[in-house]
């Protein structure tokens, strides 16, 4: 079985999408050194919009937009299913971080912040799509519906 994304036929810009890593990021950084669990609310709300809304009310990606047109980066389309699937799995990361945080559980919430800063470090610096990497592995063990 060759590796594959989830395919929507549907394209965004890539550079934007980096861009957005780049601010959850950074927010996760400054989440490290405050823990002020509102951060991590207001990445869960932004995540949600941007997945289930119209990211065009996505405060990160506002700031992405424009850091792109600031800058005069060019657009590198790429397919809009791996994005969305690593959106999920960010939401997610989002949630147990702030769970855990809520809770107490330290431990817990720095492992799946670091964790999603090692995902979102290797999608910003290199392209590379942890979430691609999971889809192929999940796909292996549960076969497509028809």
């Amino acid at each position: 079985m060759a590796q594959s994304c989830p395919l929507s036929f549907r394209q965004i810009d890539g550079t934007v999408a980096r861009l957005n890593a780049l601010s959850v990021f950074l927010l996760l950084a400054l989440f490290v050194f405050t823990t002020n669990p509102l951060i991590l609310l207001f990445l869960g709300f932004d995540f949600m919009i941007r997945l289930y809304g119209n990211k065009s009310h996505s405060l990160v990606f506002q700031i992405s937009t424009t850091l792109k047109k600031v800058f005069g980066l060019k657009p590198a389309m790429v397919d809009v299913g791996a994005k969305r699937l690593a959106a999920h799995f960010g939401l997610f990361f989002v949630f147990i971080s702030l769970a855990a945080n809520l809770a107490g559980l330290n431990v817990l919430m720095y492992s799946a912040v670091s964790v999603f800063m090692f995902c979102l470090s290797l999608e910003l610096l290199f392209g590379y799509c942890i979430g691609c990497k999971i889809y192929f592995i999940y796909r292996r063990f549960v076969p497509e519906r028809l």
